[in-house]
């Protein structure tokens, strides 16, 4: 079982259900008017998905810039939805 995870490709796998996740709720807020507007849902998935990204680049035996990259972007992506919820309280 634990051979299935090792694959780069589970990661793809999740990453396409995040995917569906930001066009369900995406489709909500633009039914209902309420939930997270785009850019918040945005800046609070793609943290998760880069981090996911460099676990694929490290699984894929991309070595180490790659990895870095992907981390560097996922702080990046971070701090930008950190400064999003700071302004919003």
């Amino acid at each position: 079982m634990l051979e299935r995870f090792s694959d780069p490709r589970a990661i793809e796998w999740v990453l396409l259900f995040v995917l569906l996740e930001a066009a369900v709720l995406w489709a909500a807020w633009r039914r209902t008017g309420r939930g997270l507007a785009p850019a918040a849902i945005v800046a609070c998935l793609l943290p998760g998905a880069f981090l996911m990204l460099a676990v694929r680049a490290a699984l894929a035996g991309q070595g180490g810039r790659p990895v870095a990259a992907w981390l560097l972007a996922a702080l990046a992506a971070h701090l930008v939805d950190l400064g999003v919820r700071w302004r919003a309280r």
